[in-house]
């Protein structure tokens, strides 16, 4: 077959880099030919319908297709990209009729899939499709690198629009005023993130900048991985050998790759030193094994050779045939110390480089957690690690910061108002959800009644269950069988290198010795080797792999099939006669010595027990099966534990997560782990999707930029904030959502004016209540004849009332009670959904019961609390809380209780009303000799709860918004 119609093509594909134009008058032009239009379409046509095997035609068509489906904003389409909209006015702009649009949809059907968010500030244009074209040497080595690994056309267009979106954002490289950008990109956990600032790394090189520093995690292991991954995907064989051979051991021993079994095969190979081709090298200052240790010689290590020495390095005519400069640095404080004191030896050249700084897990370490109460007056205090960074781009000053991460709650909560921290002033990016990812949505079926991610995926772990232990280990050795019976099938996706089991259950390290000694005694008295341990993996196998089975996976008819990979799985989960690795040492050395490099070692077949050094950067390959009951109550560690997440290509039928579902969280309370990932994975997608109606420009002008983000931050269950206390200093709450649950506002005023003021504001409700007294029941018991009665004086009032009352009152902390007010102002489904609410004023008896009329109002029950530093402890009455609990519909109707059941109403909710006086004050507080209180002597408490009936998962809890240090009490956005 000849190659000249993928030449013409190709050549003409190659020419429209500002987007699609009229192919064939394009092509006819390019290749100086004079054949009729009629006749090329119909050659390429035929040539789409029957292509050969290995034929490029459909190739070249299907690559630029998807890079046009998934091209953000482009002068030449005004259609959404990713929509079948986009794509008709592709063939508008190529000049294609029905027939050719048929074809090509059929080989290259339209990406529909979501792109990256963006929430931008306005910025500067200079890396256009077209600069980013002329200059692509290690982005299309990259670029060719991912297809040889198996990357679908639509997934690298989708990088390739999202590492673009990074780059653009930057500051030009060339650029004559330094400027330094600052953004975040938020990605899924374990979802390639090292992927996207490879290519926004392999981009910014190719567009100029010089020295790029990656802060590569906290651990030693971690940063070689990312050091590795960039040196076989970006750098590439030439550049780490500096010409020598690949071949040559005494350069390998050098080049650390000497015992790589993917060296030099799987690293980019760019045919020659690049300099030599035409572009420019790059030079490791970190290898693989060695961390940053110093800019050896001093300056030279950062000597340009410039073309104009009359010329800064940023100027064009200088930048763009100097080397370039990676490093990749532990986040360490004496690693990052030494490389600051290097630097600052240097001096002025380092005013002219352009410099990309990428920190990889960037809520890990590098936000301050210094409380800013303490800081002295106008001195900001810092933690060492984010004090670093702040210094690193101090002497940088054309440094562009660009921090990765799956949980940016701790990074938007920075102070926006400190110019010398990491907060994203300049851009956030949400990546798109990968193809073939599986995420929390693979584990919960969340809106979905007929879903089936639990019941494939999720075996909870009961009290009544037991521990599940044992089923869980059968589950590893099965699934084991099974990987290797797909490989012994053909399965593309195999072999299975790597087959690995997580146990999580405590961050203590003293607790995974014992751990490890469990599983391992109940490993070895499974017996998998006779009739029993078979009969009870055969029963495994029927009742849950065959069921939940991948119709594109192969699976055995039966066990007696399996069995023989059982023994084969078993010797090699079992080599070395312990089927255990305890995880949580420090040091290189102990990842070493346990055989834990996953990319050094050939095999991994283990259960990993540990806790904290699992659950964050660190990639568990080939994960299965894990068993998981540690607690935790923030939400961004919570979901870096989730180690199940990732990429399971041919097994992803097979992973099991055995969760507990009534794990201890303190001595009286238990939390359902399952529940929680369900809460988290809500508050995630509903900051995406805030995000994403956000990132719509509005008459060319962006809605939002990164500083009023905060507010789109949200907490779907109580128990779990977003990030720890000490990253969120700077967080303040903007709404409290509690449908069915109570409130009860403790910090009232103390002043007697602000105590009468509140006083006469309740007057009409106090003088609205019945005069009758009402019993209402409380069961503390089972037995419905175990209950105590109480009298109480009620009215009904409208919610206007109410909440014209509560956003009158006086506060002793206002912003206690302001997120509860926020939440009341909104009386719609999604809000309180509350109408009107029943007063109840409980009235009580006995020789200590003292009643008095306040504003003439009354007589009222008094009650005697004390406060703390301003606050009450408590006011309402547990045994009154039953009854209006009952009215709001958080608990079921009683026939004991039947004034409760008259009351209730859809759409109603209950408020408990008491007068206090202070205990300790004395007769000053007392009723006088009339009955009457003094209304500046008395606090009219409230405690409320909303009618339960609008109680749904799908709405977060809890909003925030970050304290701008530079800008305070400025308004922000109402999010919803």
């Amino acid at each position: 077959m000849s190659d000249d119609l993928v030449n013409m093509h190709g050549d003409a594909l190659a020419s429209m880099r500002r987007g699609p134009r009229r192919f064939v008058k394009v092509a006819l032009a390019l290749a100086e030919s004079t054949e009729p239009e009629e006749s090329i379409l119909a050659a390429f046509l035929d040539r789409l319908v029957t292509p050969g095997p290995g034929d490029e035609l459909p190739v070249l068509w299907q690559r630029s297709l998807a890079a046009w489906d998934h091209a953000e904003n482009p002068s030449w389409a005004d259609a959404p990209a990713r929509t079948p909209e986009r794509r008709s006015q592709i063939y508008d702009c190529l000049g294609f009729g029905t027939d050719a649009r048929k074809v090509l949809d059929t080989i290259a059907p339209v990406a529909t899939e979501h792109g990256a968010v963006v929430i931008s500030r306005d910025f500067e244009p200079w890396y256009t499709r077209e600069s980013a074209a002329n200059r692509s040497f290690y982005w299309t080595a990259y670029e060719r690198l991912l297809r040889a690994k198996g990357w679908s056309d639509a997934s690298v267009s989708s990088l390739d629009e999202a590492s673009h979106a990074v780059v653009e954002r930057l500051s030009d490289p060339a650029r004559s005023q330094a400027y330094g950008a600052r953004g975040l990109v938020v990605g899924y956990v374990q979802s390639g993130k090292t992927a996207n600032f490879t290519g926004v790394t392999a981009k910014a090189i190719d567009a100029g900048y010089r020295l790029v520093i990656i802060l590569g995690g906290t651990l030693n292991l971690l940063r070689s991985q990312t050091q590795r991954r960039l040196d076989m995907e970006l750098i590439g064989r030439e550049n780490i050998l500096r010409g020598a051979d690949p071949h040559d051991l005494s350069a390998l021993i050098d080049a650390d790759y000497q015992d790589d079994e993917d060296w030099p095969d799987k690293f980019v190979s760019h045919g020659d030193r690049p300099s030599s081709l035409g572009a420019f090298d790059i030079e490791r200052l970190t290898t693989r094994s060695d961390d940053y240790k110093s800019l050896l010689n001093g300056i030279r290590a950062l000597e340009f050779e410039k073309q104009h020495r009359t010329l800064p390095l940023h100027h064009p005519e200088n930048l763009h045939h100097a080397a370039a400069r990676v490093m990749v640095v532990k986040k360490n404080k004496s690693v990052l110390t030494k490389l600051v004191k290097d630097l600052k030896k240097i001096g002025g050249i380092l005013h002219e480089i352009p410099a990309l700084i990428i920190d990889d897990e960037s809520d890990q370490a590098s936000v301050n957690t210094m409380d800013p109460k303490k800081w002295e007056a106008g001195k900001v205090s810092r933690t060492a690690i984010n004090g670093l960074i702040s210094e690193l781009l101090g002497l940088l000053p054309r440094a562009q910061y660009v921090g990765y991460t799956a949980t940016p709650f701790a990074n938007v909560f920075v102070d926006p108002g400190d110019g010398e921290d990491i907060f994203p002033r300049d851009f956030l990016i949400s990546l798109p959800r990968p193809t073939g990812y599986m995420g929390v949505q693979d584990f919960h079926d969340l809106d979905d009644p007929a879903g089936q991610a639990e019941d494939t995926h999720v075996r909870g772990i009961y009290r009544e269950t037991g521990d599940r232990l044992q089923e869980a280990l059968d589950s590893f050795l099965l699934t084991g069988a099974l990987k290797l019976y797909r490989v012994d099938q053909g399965l593309p996706a195999g072999p299975f290198r790597h087959h690995t089991m997580l146990v999580h259950e405590s961050v203590r390290v003293d607790e995974h010795a014992d751990l490890a000694l469990r599983i391992n005694s109940c490993w070895h008295q499974a017996g998998y080797t006779g009739q029993d341990g078979h009969r009870r993996l055969e029963e495994l196998f029927v009742s849950d792999f065959q069921r939940y089975a991948s119709e594109t996976a192969p699976l055995p008819d039966s066990y007696t099939a399996l069995k023989p990979y059982v023994s084969r799985a078993r010797q090699l989960i079992n080599a070395g006669g312990n089927p255990v690795i305890v995880v949580n040492g420090d040091t290189d050395r102990y990842f070493q010595q346990i055989d834990l490099d996953f990319d050094r070692t050939p095999h991994v077949w283990k259960i990993l027990v540990g806790g904290t050094k699992l659950s964050r950067g660190f990639t568990v390959e080939g994960l299965t099966i894990t068993y998981y009951l540690r607690t935790t109550q923030q939400a961004d560690t919570l979901m870096q534990m989730g180690r199940w997440f990732g990429f399971r290509p041919g097994y992803r039928d097979l992973v099991r997560l055995f969760i507990g579902r009534e794990v201890p969280l303190t001595e009286k309370k238990t939390v359902d782990l399952y529940e929680a990932f369900e809460a988290i994975c809500r508050d995630e997608e509903a900051f995406r999707s805030q995000l994403a109606s956000y990132s719509q420009l509005v008459d060319g002008r962006p809605q939002l930029t990164p500083r009023e983000v905060p507010p789109l931050v949200s907490q779907h269950l109580p128990w779990i904030r977003p990030a720890a206390r000490n990253k969120m200093f700077n967080a303040e709450l903007v709404e409290i959502r509690t449908p069915g649950e109570w409130v009860e506002p403790t910090a009232y005023p103390e002043t007697s004016a602000g105590l009468r003021h509140n006083a006469e504001l309740w007057r009409p409700v106090l003088a609205g209540l019945s005069r009758e007294s009402l019993p209402f029941v409380h069961l503390p018991g089972t037995d419905r004849g175990d209950y105590t009665t109480y009298q109480a004086r009620t009215c009904v009032i409208p919610h206007g009332q109410l909440l014209e009352i509560m956003g009158k009152l006086s506060w002793g902390r206002p912003d206690l009670f302001a997120p509860h007010l926020q939440y009341l102002r909104d009386p719609s489904e999604a809000g309180c959904g509350t109408d009107e609410w029943v007063v109840i004023a409980p009235q009580t008896t006995g020789s200590a019961a003292m009643s008095g009329s306040i504003l003439g109002c009354g007589p009222l029950s008094l009650v005697r609390r004390s406060r703390t530093r301003g606050v009450f402890n408590r006011v309402s009455g547990v045994a009154h809380r039953q009854s209006a609990e009952r009215i709001a519909g958080a608990r079921d109707l009683a026939d004991d209780d039947p004034f409760a059941g008259e009351f209730h109403r859809p759409r109603r909710g209950a408020v408990l009303l008491y007068p206090v006086l202070e205990a300790g004050q004395g007769s000053p507080g007392s009723p006088g000799p009339a009955g009457d209180v003094d209304p500046g002597k008395v606090v009219i408490a409230a405690a409320f709860i909303s009618a339960a009936g609008q109680k749904t998962t799908s709405v977060p809890l809890v909003r925030f918004r970050t304290i701008d240090s530079s800008a305070p009490g400025e308004a922000i956005i109402d999010a919803r």
